[in-house]
């Protein structure tokens, strides 16, 4: 039954003596009167048998004994009248702090203050209000659990069925105009809400945690019985902590931009920038270029983790001893070979313009020899200048490969990675939102290739920025187009990197041809290409097949695509 507040209690007694017990069914009214002297709360029983008050030393027992209770702590006071008396009038006794509790008692709604609950006063300039047993013990015992039920009758604490709490207005304080100080931004850290929320979130099966005034009328209508009980918890607790994270994520900016050293990490040099490892992976999972481990060089920029990441996802998909070239996010040199410096040596001179200033990647470890050739190795462009990169990455590297490596260039950047689990999302940032996908994460032996050099060529094509093409033979790139508007200028720039090689080559697209006949497909059968593999899905793939028939080219349709944006 809801309490009814009595604005002139009667002379309290003694407040620690026992009262008789009560059985439920003699209670006949139940009134709740606020000492004015003492600032205690005083609960009146009217019972078939006599009127007896009890003392502030067992509100708590009361409360619980009562039934439902109500937490609620808002910074964003919207609705608060409207969730207020709702509860109340579904017979709930709302426990409240600071300006809530104000705004609530000036709506009408009985309030419990929370140092009432808690008997312990604010202090520390409002920093500690919340933070107690009292509170968090409420929020987070289990109810099915009986020792933590005991628990809660042994130290006198009862229980939060709802939890209704929204954080201090932290971003809004801090990107005001004319800003806020630093001490300022401080005191708007929530510390206690926070705490609330996700212990509240934690305990969803039975505590019903709520941060955002649009939930209120659903909220209600769930306590009514008009909702699904299991789904709608998990959707609160959903929304609960990422509010937090959305608020952690805040704050954690706003600390790194005052402290005033940014690294020099931008894409451009009048943009800052920042990278972040995904710590809910394991140890174990924990792969790719954000948790790679840097042995040598300068501070990574913003462009050398994209090239890195790009590089060591291309240099991942092979079995073989394999090196990947990367410039600009797009492999301009890949080779597979039993002997991995011949690799290195036929990924370079791929593209060896391009190869100058990039990034490599091996799936081997760099041993000394290795080490020697990367230092040494010459251009293939005029015999003499030593090749230039900003990266080096690889799982593993011995130490007299380090050694080696190290003394190429002060600035030379050594990564040691992991190989990336499959099955991650890839996430991309649009305006206002993000878009979240599987990763392309298909593997070879889901295709039937048939055809070596057409397998080597479609591994690679996948990691080429689309519209992609890539020629190969031998297990080595021979010329790739990346980046056009049309797939038919893609190949001409992949036949130009290629020149005579391209001769009996696999061609690799990353998505269908639109057109066969005097296009893409009939252009790369003149030029002499062997084997085009492609997905296949237009509704001119029959033109692509007479075509490839006709000048005896063979065309493997792998009904996968690999669009890369």
């Amino acid at each position: 039954m809801p309490l009814q507040l009595l604005t002139s209690p009667p002379p309290p007694p003694a407040p620690d003596e026992l009262p008789p017990p009560i059985s439920s069914s003699a209670i006949l009214s139940l009134s709740l009167s606020r000492s004015s002297s003492s600032q205690c709360i005083y609960f009146i029983f009217a019972t078939s048998d006599d009127r007896i008050l009890l003392g502030p030393v067992f509100c708590r027992r009361l409360l619980s004994f009562c039934g439902k209770q109500a937490l609620i702590s808002l910074s964003d006071k919207s609705d608060l009248a409207f969730l207020g008396k709702g509860l109340q009038d579904l017979g709930y006794t709302i426990v409240s702090t600071g300006g809530t509790a104000s705004a609530l008692e000036k709506a009408g709604v009985s309030v419990v203050k929370v140092e009432e609950v808690t008997k312990f006063p604010e202090m520390l300039d409002g920093r500690v209000k919340t933070l107690h047993p009292s509170i968090h013990g409420g929020i987070l015992a289990r109810r099915d659990h009986n020792h933590h039920m005991e628990a809660l009758e042994k130290h006198g604490i009862s229980t939060f069925d709802i939890v209704v709490v929204n954080l201090y207005p932290f971003y809004e304080k801090v990107t005001s105009t004319g800003g806020v100080s630093f001490e300022d931004g401080i005191e708007n850290i929530d510390i206690g809400g926070p705490t609330m929320i996700r212990a509240a979130a934690k305990n969803h099966k039975d505590v019903l945690v709520v941060v955002d005034h649009k939930d209120y009328p659903e909220l209600l209508q769930f306590l009514q019985g008009k909702q699904d009980g299991e789904q709608f918890r998990r959707k609160l607790a959903w929304k609960a902590f990422q509010h937090v994270a959305a608020y952690d994520s805040a704050v954690s900016e706003w600390l790194w931009r005052q402290s005033d050293i940014y690294p020099q990490i931008w894409e451009n040099p009048h943009q800052k920038a920042s990278v972040y490892a995904d710590d809910s992976l394991s140890v174990v999972n924990a792969g790719g270029i954000a948790t790679a481990i840097q042995h040598h060089g300068k501070e990574m920029s913003y462009n050398n983790y994209l090239d890195a990441d790009a590089a060591w996802n291309c240099v991942s998909e092979f079995r073989s001893p394999t090196c990947v070239v990367v410039k600009h996010t797009n492999p301009c040199g890949v080779a597979s070979r039993a002997d991995i410096l011949e690799a290195y040596r036929l990924a370079v001179r791929a593209d060896p313009v391009s190869a100058f200033g990039g990034i490599v990647a091996f799936n081997t470890e760099v041993d000394e020899d290795l080490a020697r050739e990367i230092r040494e190795f010459r251009s293939p462009t005029d015999g003499e200048t030593r090749m230039f990169y900003e990266i080096v990455v690889a799982p593993g590297y011995t130490e007299k490969g380090l050694e080696v490596l190290r003394g190429k260039s002060k600035t030379l950047r050594i990564l040691e990675a992991k190989k990336v689990e499959k099955g991650m999302l890839s996430l991309r940032q649009v305006g206002g939102g993000w878009l979240a996908q599987e990763s392309d994460d298909l593997v070879p032996e889901e295709i039937d290739f048939k055809l070596r050099d057409a397998e080597f060529a479609w591994l690679c094509v996948k990691h080429v920025k689309s519209n992609a093409i890539v020629i190969a033979k031998n297990n080595c790139m021979l010329g790739m187009g990346s980046g056009q508007p049309n797939r038919l200028e893609s190949l001409r720039i992949a036949f130009r990197k290629a020149g005579q090689e391209a001769q009996g080559a696999a061609l690799a697209s990353d998505a269908f041809f639109p057109f066969a006949w005097k296009d893409a497909v009939e252009e790369a059968c003149e030029s002499g290409i062997g084997v085009i593999a492609e997905p296949g899905g237009s509704i001119r793939d029959q033109d692509a097949i007479d075509c490839c028939n006709k000048y005896g080219v063979s065309l493997l349709f792998t009904n996968v695509r690999h669009f890369r944006h």
